[in-house]
C-alpha cells in the first residue's frame, strides 16, 4: 500500500491565492517544507511568470518562473551574472556568517560563480574526473557497494532510508571522486548538511558550531591539497585541482569555495533524487508496478524523477545591465532566481507536467541540471549512481513500503528529503 500524499492546508491554498501578487515571496522557506511552495509557482507560472518581491529576508528580487524564460537567462551569461553567487540568502544570515568565520569574498562557491574568462579553465580543471571514460571504470566499484549497501538493510524492519542508503552511497562515490579516507566518507555527507542547513535545522544548532565545522571541513581538504599538490598526479579532482595551470595558482578562499561546490553538488542532486525516486513511486503505485514489470524503465525513471523532485529549487544571478525578460524589465544589479522546480512544471513544455510518468517519450527533457556554461558538471555521475542503485533494488526487494511522510529540509534552495521512514517486507 502506498502512503497518501499529504494533504496541502486549505488555509494555505487560500492564503496565497488572496495574497497581492507584488507580497508573494516564493523564497519563504517554511513554504519549501510543508509542500505549499508548489501552489505559489502555479500561480505565478498563470499570472506573473517574471515576478518581483520588492520586500523579503532575501532583499529584493525576481523571480523566473517558466521555462522559455529560465532557458533565456541560463544561457546569457554575459547578462546575467553568477558573481554575487548563486544562492538567494536571507540577509540575516549572511550578517551571521560574517560574525562568525569574517567576511569573505562574494560568490565564494568555486568555479560556479565565475564568470567568463575565468570560469572555463577553472571548470575545466575538474571535468576529466566525471569524463565518460573516467565513470566507466567507475561502474563495477559503484554497483558492488550498491548491493553491499543494500544487502546490509534490515528486513521487515523500519529503518531512515535517507541515513542507510541515499546518504551511504554518495558518500561512498564521493570520497572516490576525492579520493578522500574511505572510513570517514560520511563526513563529506555531514559536511554538505552543515554548509546548507541553517541553525536549528539538520546538524545545525548554532552558527558557532557551523561555522567551527565549515572549517574543519576546510582545513580536511587543504590538507589533501598540500599532499595532492606535492605528489604526482593522479584521477581525483583535488589533485587534478591542485596541478592543472589554471587552479593550482587559485587563492585560499578560491579552493574552499571549489570543496563547497564540489561537495554541495556531489551529494544533494544524488542523494534527495534516490530519496524522492522511493517516495514517489510509493505514492505513485502504477507507476512501480511499471518499473517491477519492466527494469529496462529504470534510467527514464531516474530522469523523470530528477525532473519532478528538481534537487535544487532555484539559482541565482545578477544583471550585469538592463535586459528584459518575459516583457519586463530587469535592471543593472537586480538579483533574480531561476526557478528550475518551477519551469519542470510548466504544461506549455511539458505535457502533463504535474503527473509522475516514468516512461515519457522524453524522460531526459527536464532543466534540473541547468544550461548554459554553468550546466551541473556532475551530471553523469548522478545518473550513473541513481541508475545502479536502482537495479540492484530491483533484483532484491518486490517493493519498499514508505511507512510515514517524509521530513523535508528547510531550504529553498535545496530540495531535500531529511527523513524517509521505510520498511522492506521481504527480499527477492
Amino acid at each position: 500500500m502506498s502512503i497518501a500524499m499529504k494533504v496541502r492546508p486549505a488555509d494555505a491554498a487560500a492564503e496565497i491565492a488572496a495574497t497581492p501578487l507584488e507580497q508573494l515571496n516564493p523564497a519563504r522557506k517554511d513554504r519549501f517544507r510543508n509542500g505549499t511552495h508548489w501552489l505559489v509557482f502555479e500561480r505565478l507560472r498563470r499570472e506573473d511568470p517574471v515576478h518581483f518581491t520588492p520586500v523579503s529576508e532575501f532583499g529584493p528580487y525576481w523571480s523566473i518562473t517558466k521555462w522559455n524564460d529560465i532557458l533565456a537567462v541560463d544561457t546569457n551569461h554575459e547578462a546575467f551574472s553568477s558573481a554575487e553567487g548563486i544562492v538567494l540568502t536571507p540577509l540575516a544570515d549572511i550578517e551571521e556568517r560574517e560574525r562568525v568565520m569574517g567576511k569573505r569574498p562574494k560568490g565564494d562557491i568555486g568555479f560556479i560563480t565565475m564568470d567568463e574568462p575565468e570560469h572555463a579553465p577553472a571548470r575545466k580543471a575538474v571535468t576529466p574526473a566525471m569524463a565518460p571514460a573516467n565513470l566507466q571504470t567507475m561502474v563495477g566499484q559503484v554497483r558492488e557497494r550498491a548491493g553491499q549497501i543494500l544487502d546490509s538493510l534490515p528486513i521487515g524492519s523500519e529503518f531512515d532510508w535517507v541515513d542507510l542508503v541515499s546518504k551511504e552511497l554518495t558518500a561512498m562515490t564521493l570520497a572516490t571522486l576525492f579520493d578522500f579516507p574511505f572510513e570517514q566518507r560520511r563526513k563529506l555527507t555531514h559536511w554538505s548538511d552543515i554548509l546548507t542547513s541553517p541553525p536549528g535545522y539538520g546538524p545545525v544548532k548554532s552558527w558557532e558550531q557551523k561555522g567551527r565545522e565549515t572549517f574543519e571541513c576546510f582545513g580536511a581538504f587543504q590538507e589533501l591539497w598540500n599532499q595532492r599538490r606535492n605528489g604526482e598526479p593522479r584521477n581525483d579532482m583535488i589533485s587534478m585541482l591542485a596541478h592543472n595551470p589554471a587552479t593550482r595558482g587559485m587563492s585560499v578562499e578560491s579552493y574552499q569555495g571549489n570543496v563547497v561546490l564540489l561537495i554541495i553538488g556531489g551529494n544533494d542532486t544524488t542523494r534527495n533524487t534516490i530519496s524522492a525516486s522511493v517516495l514517489q513511486l510509493n505514492k505513485c503505485p502504477e507507476q512501480y508496478a511499471k518499473l517491477r514489470a519492466n527494469p529496462g524503465l529504470v534510467l527514464s525513471m531516474v530522469s523523470e524523477t530528477i525532473r519532478w523532485q528538481a534537487p535544487l529549487a532555484h539559482m541565482a544571478r545578477t544583471a550585469t545591465r538592463d535586459v528584459e525578460v518575459g516583457g519586463k524589465t530587469i535592471r543593472k544589479g537586480d538579483r533574480l532566481a531561476m526557478w528550475y522546480i518551477s519551469g519542470n512544471r510548466d504544461e506549455e513544455i511539458i505535457d502533463r507536467a504535474n503527473e509522475f510518468i516514468i516512461d515519457r517519450e522524453r524522460p531526459h527533457q527536464h532543466m534540473s541540471f541547468g544550461f548554459g556554461i554553468h550546466r551541473c558538471v556532475g551530471n553523469r555521475v548522478a545518473e550513473m549512481q541513481l541508475t545502479i542503485i536502482w537495479e540492484e533494488i530491483l533484483k532484491r526487494f518486490p517493493e519498499i513500503k514508505v511507512v510515514a511522510e517524509p521530513e523535508r529540509n528547510f531550504s529553498s534552495f535545496v530540495h531535500g528529503i531529511e527523513r524517509l521512514p521505510v520498511i522492506i517486507p521481504y527480499r527477492i
